[in-house]
C-alpha cells in the first residue's frame, strides 16, 4: 500500500514515554493520528515532533479521544490501538488483513497478555464481559481489546454515542446489530509504559465495569428481533 491507507487512531493522556517506540513502530503507509485527550507531560508536542497528525481533544475520555481521531481521519481505513507500549503497532496489517480482502468487517486484537502486563481484577473483568457477550451475540469472542480495524465509513455508520470505556463495546454490539462480519485474531500484550488510567487501576476498572453495563443494558433492546440495517464496513455492501 502507498501513502496514507490506512490511519491509526492512538488516543493519548501522558505517555511522552511511550510515544517514540509506538510511532516507530507503524507500518509504512499508515499514518498515526494522536488524540491528545489533556496531557499535561508534553506528548502532544512529541507526536508533533515525530510526524503525527495531533488531534486536542478537551473532554476527557476513551470514548471522546477516540472518536475525535475517528473523524479525523481521511484514509479508506481505520485502526485503534493503545499508545502506551503494551500493544505493538507492526501488528496492524494482519488485524487490516482480513478487512482489505473482503472477509471480516470488524476485525479485533485478542490479547495474549506477557507476564505482568494485565492485573487480576482487570482480567477476570475481562472474562466475564467476553462470557456475556458470547451469551447475548453469539459472536466467538474472548476479549475487547483496544486495537481493532475496519473500514472507516462502516464506523462512521454505526453512529457511536459513547465518549467514556464503553466505546470499544459501543462499537463491537452496534456492528453485531447490523449484521458485520466480525473475526478475532491474537496480538501479544506486554507491560505498559508508565501508570494505568483505567485497567490498571481498581478504580479505573470500576469505572469501565459501569460504563459497558450501561451499554450492555442498551444492547439488550436493540438486539431484540427485528429487521437487520444495512451498513456492514464497506460501502454498498448490504
Amino acid at each position: 500500500m502507498t501513502g496514507a491507507a490506512v490511519d491509526v487512531v492512538l488516543p493519548c493522556l501522558d505517555e511522552v514515554g511511550a510515544l517514540p517506540w509506538v510511532l516507530s513502530r507503524l507500518p509504512e503507509g499508515y499514518r498515526a493520528i494522536v488524540v491528545d485527550n489533556g496531557s499535561t507531560d508534553g506528548s502532544a508536542e512529541v507526536a508533533a515532533g515525530l510526524g503525527a497528525v495531533v488531534v486536542r481533544e478537551e473532554r476527557r475520555g476513551f470514548g471522546a479521544a477516540a472518536h475525535a481521531g475517528l473523524l479525523a481521519a481521511t484514509a479508506e481505513y481505520v485502526a485503534f490501538c493503545d499508545c502506551d507500549g503494551s500493544l505493538d503497532p507492526a501488528q496492524l496489517p494482519g488485524l487490516l488483513g482480513p478487512v482489505i480482502a473482503g472477509s471480516a468487517d470488524l476485525v479485533l486484537g485478542a490479547r495474549r497478555p506477557q507476564r505482568g502486563s494485565w492485573p487480576l481484577h482487570a482480567r477476570i473483568a475481562n472474562v466475564v464481559l467476553a462470557r456475556r457477550l458470547r451469551r447475548l451475540t453469539g459472536e466467538r469472542i474472548t476479549d475487547l481489546g483496544p486495537m481493532r480495524a475496519a473500514r472507516r465509513v462502516g464506523l462512521l455508520s454505526l453512529d457511536l454515542q459513547d465518549r467514556r470505556s464503553g466505546y470499544p463495546l459501543e462499537m463491537f454490539l452496534k456492528a453485531h446489530r447490523d449484521g458485520w462480519r466480525i473475526r478475532e485474531l491474537p496480538v501479544p500484550y506486554a507491560p505498559r509504559t508508565g501508570k494505568s488510567k483505567v485497567t490498571g487501576t481498581l478504580r479505573g476498572t470500576v469505572t469501565a465495569v459501569r460504563d459497558m453495563s450501561a451499554q450492555l443494558k442498551a444492547a439488550a433492546a436493540a438486539l431484540a428481533p427485528g429487521p437487520v440495517r444495512p451498513g456492514r464496513g464497506s460501502e454498498g455492501t448490504p
